[in-house]
């Protein structure tokens, strides 16, 4: 069994001025507030949910950007009611959330 039920990872990477990256888009915000998110609805912890950044996911073009594991899923994400849909449909109730799909 995994530590973790799912792994969220934010890209947080930030790239030379001019060039695309997804900390250009807020993600260390988006991290900062997914994690908060996660904790108050009970979802943190070993056996649940860890939210975590990442370096470059070498995706910056498509970005801003998360991945999920175990099931290797790919969001992108506009503002905070995006990231609510991925902790509520995909962290909480397993249920791929298709219009945000990479």
């Amino acid at each position: 069994m995994s530590y973790y039920r799912h792994h969220m990872f934010f890209c947080c990477n930030q790239r030379a001025a001019g060039e695309a990256c997804c900390n250009n888009h807020g993600s260390q915000q988006m991290r900062d507030y997914a994690k908060q998110r996660v904790k108050e609805l009970g979802l943190s912890g070993t056996g649940k949910v860890r939210v975590n950044q990442a370096g470059c996911l070498d995706r910056c073009e498509e970005g801003p950007v998360i991945v999920v594991y175990p099931e290797e899923v790919w969001y992108t994400y506009v503002d905070r009611a995006d990231v609510d849909e991925i902790i509520e449909e995909h962290l909480r109730h397993g249920r791929i959330v298709a219009r945000l799909r990479l």
